[in-house]
């Protein structure tokens, strides 16, 4: 196996200079931890759906169901208010660039 350095590997990949603080791997990340916990939410909520469905009455498995819709509902509002305290908290600290990351 060849050993590869960071700077060769910066070189030949052109990302030099790409993430050059902590703002900008931040900047970066972001919108895709978002995206994907709105994504994680619509999972979670479509399984607790089915097998609420698929429970046939049983009281175990509607509860379990129950769990898994009430988990993801409360995962959409934690999503939802972290996403307007990062746009707020921006404005506070007058960093413009957090607006611009969730368009």
């Amino acid at each position: 196996m060849q050993n590869v350095s960071y700077s060769s590997l910066v070189s030949t990949t052109g990302l030099k200079g790409a993430f050059t603080n902590i703002t900008d791997i931040i900047n970066t990340l972001l919108p895709f931890i978002f995206y994907g916990a709105g994504i994680a939410v619509l999972i979670y909520l479509i399984i607790g759906g089915l097998q609420m469905m698929l429970s046939q009455g049983d009281p175990k498995a509607m509860e379990s169901a129950k769990g898994k819709i009430t988990g993801a509902l409360v995962g959409f509002v934690i999503i939802f208010i972290s996403y307007w305290l990062v746009l707020i908290i921006g404005k506070l600290l007058g960093i413009s660039n957090f607006g611009a990351i969730f368009k």
